[in-house]
């Protein structure tokens, strides 16, 4: 990849888009038949699957051989299981072939499902419907890879997180609305077979109809030689996503989620029949409230990231839902006693079952949160030559820990575990799995600090924030105004930036912890330490060689009187080792807050600016690494901080 900035073209382009609405994709031909394309195929899965279980669940009788208290976690796993044996070839196919042409024969087949299906509802035939469980799974298999990887073909990186928020939102919409017509159907006694018959039939022929519009997507990799064992490539296709660690640990995380969602959206039935006492409207209630939170969580990302990949918003997510499940638990259990299967009208009059409602919707909101910056990091850092191969992997693991879900849920009811005692002990494994995947890797964790701190702080105004690259290496240079700049920058970059830092900070045990796991290269002046000095020029010349964005204080201290110091030639030995675009950057309106410091030598300074008080970040043109002398770079910062300290 080149070094070189974008054309002044180009970055005019992405700041205009960071100021456009997310919701214009849908007014985009590039998007818009995809989305409802894929809308239409969620909606139609949940019209089955809803009025699948609730017919098994609330009039077991007219389907023999079949499990009440278990039904919904088998149907569950048998829509899973395609997954687990096919996702390997799926992707593939999607990496070789258009995905205009691949989402016609999908649309294609689910018109045929639908008949299978149709008939087992018309005949109440369990096998019938089991099958076509199966084969709705393998509807979504083969779409899955499609899906994901059809998004960083039309879309911009800048566009990503919004599409994935409107795909996510989406989705789950069309849960919500499938839920309704399943859940209504199937309690229409004499003909609710018939409605949920024809309901199915319908959504799949217009969904058809709806992907005769999708854009040609021209294959990655045309010729590709498909792999017809599904285990081998299984195997293939998991190596291949460990060959990006990040990315690897990202599907692991989505993967976990799913595991989660499993976990909730399965018991939704037996929670409220058993636990609420109400009967299957209420549970539209709850998956409504559920598809609306997660729905809503994953449009307000873009927002919260400011249409950027913000990974900090991933441990944010986990938090959330853990705090949120456990609170069910206990929300459970302070319940009045049901009598009776409570009707809508009924469950909503009770102030109790509103806690139980503010949870769920936190809960998938939070979902919202974990999950869109995940999957636009995927897309993002995948190569477009096998990324469909990466969604791929992540629809394998999806599977096999959707399955996992599944089988623990029938473990711990056969154990007698109640509902709310399932949620609690999924809560706690969240958060043990989320400490371990943030140990393995510090950068979620680091963003989630930065965002947090930097945003609970301050309002911060970008200016011209498109030039710090989004690829390659550069050197960027800023005043040094407080002891939280490098933070700011951190929160404000699109990628991670390998500090050069004092020393001494290092022994701080909170940052010192901090820059440490951010890479941050520890420097000295020459005569503290001259071996130190001279490693730290060596790490920057192997991150830049590498690829990484640098960041270096030339002033070399904090200002103490708001004033920039004489620029040392540090950044020059950085450069002529390693020659690379030098971005200048200015930080203002952090003089005189409490992590800045003053001509008194007290530390910190007594507050004069409040929280949230108002700073800018403001990045200049790239510098030709040949012209980036001290004095000038300094003259170019000076400017951009204007007379605002």
């Amino acid at each position: 990849m080149s070094d070189r900035p974008l054309p002044a073209s180009r970055r005019a382009a992405r700041a205009h888009d960071a100021h456009e609405s997310q919701f214009r994709l849908l007014g985009q031909r590039r998007f818009a038949p995809f989305f409802w394309t894929q809308f239409l195929g969620a909606m139609n899965d949940n019209v089955f699957k809803i009025g699948f279980t609730s017919l098994v669940t609330y009039q077991a009788a007219r389907f023999s051989g079949v499990d009440p208290a278990t039904a919904a976690f088998l149907i569950s796993a048998i829509f899973i299981l395609p997954f687990v044996l096919l996702s390997a070839t799926a992707g593939q196919i999607a990496d070789k072939y258009d995905k205009a042409m691949l989402t016609r024969f999908v649309k294609t087949f689910e018109i045929v499902v639908m008949l299978i299906g149709a008939a087992g509802f018309w005949l109440h035939s369990a096998p019938l419907l089991y099958l076509c469980t199966f084969l709705m799974g393998v509807h979504s298999t083969v779409f899955g890879p499609v899906k994901y990887s059809y998004l960083p073909q039309h879309l911009s990186k800048s566009e990503l997180v919004g599409g994935n928020g409107l795909v996510e939102m989406g989705t789950f919409v069309a849960i919500l609305i499938g839920t309704i017509i399943g859940g209504a159907g199937a309690g229409l006694v004499e003909h609710g077979a018939v409605v949920l018959a024809c309901a199915c039939i319908a959504i799949a022929l217009i969904g058809r109809l709806m992907s005769n519009f999708v854009p040609v997507t021209a294959a990655p990799q045309p010729d590709l030689r498909i792999n017809w064992n599904p285990f081998s490539e299984t195997w293939r296709n998991l190596k291949l996503a460990r060959e990006n660690r990040t990315v690897f640990l990202s599907l692991l995380g989505i993967s976990w989620l799913w595991f989660i969602g499993a976990t909730f959206l399965s018991s939704f039935f037996s929670f409220a029949k058993n636990v609420l006492s109400a009967n299957p409207d209420v549970v539209t209630v709850l998956l409504g409230t559920f598809s609306i939170g997660i729905g809503l969580g994953s449009l307000m990302c873009e927002k919260l990231s400011k249409r950027r990949i913000e990974i900090g918003l991933v441990p944010l997510g986990s938090i959330g839902m853990s705090v949120f499940a456990i609170d069910l638990f206990f929300a459970s259990h302070a319940l009045p006693p049901g009598r009776h299967l409570l009707s809508v009208g009924e469950f909503l009059v009770q102030a109790a079952h509103w806690r139980v409602l503010t949870d769920l919707f936190l809960l998938a909101m939070f979902g919202g949160f974990y999950s869109v910056p995940l999957y636009a990091l995927i897309q993002s850092r995948s190569q477009p030559s096998h990324r469909a191969r990466i969604i791929a992997a992540n629809n394998i693991l999806n599977s096999l820990f959707m399955i996992v879900s599944s089988l623990m849920a029938i473990g711990l009811t056969a154990a007698g575990f109640s509902i709310p005692a399932i949620f609690l002990v999924t809560a706690l494994l969240n958060i043990v799995v989320a400490t371990y995947i943030y140990s393995l890797v510090p950068e979620f964790l680091l963003r989630f600090i930065a965002w947090m701190l930097v945003h609970t702080f301050y309002r911060i105004r970008l200016v011209h924030a498109e030039r710090i690259p989004e690829e390659g290496a550069a050197v960027l240079v800023c005043n040094h105004v407080s002891f939280v700049d490098a933070i700011v920058i951190m929160a404000e970059s699109p990628r991670p930036i390998r500090f050069v830092m004092d020393h001494q900070i290092f022994r701080s045990p909170f940052a010192g912890w901090v820059f440490r796991h951010a890479k941050a290269i520890p420097i000295a002046p020459a005569h503290q330490d001259a071996a130190l000095l001279a490693q730290a020029y060596d790490r920057c010349a192997q991150a830049l060689a590498e690829g990484d964005l640098v960041c270096i204080f030339p002033e070399g201290k904090l200002t103490r009187t708001g004033e920039m110091n004489p620029f040392r030639h540090g950044v020059t030995e950085i450069i002529k080792r390693t020659p690379a675009p030098v971005i200048p950057m200015a930080l203002r309106g952090l003089w005189g807050s409490v992590f800045s410091r003053g001509n008194d030598a007290r530390w910190p300074r007594p507050i004069q600016k409040g929280v949230m008080s108002r700073l800018s970040l403001a990045v200049g043109e790239p510098i030709d690494p040949a012209q980036a002398t001290p004095e000038k770079l300094q003259e170019i910062v000076t400017e951009l901080r204007g007379a605002r300290k």
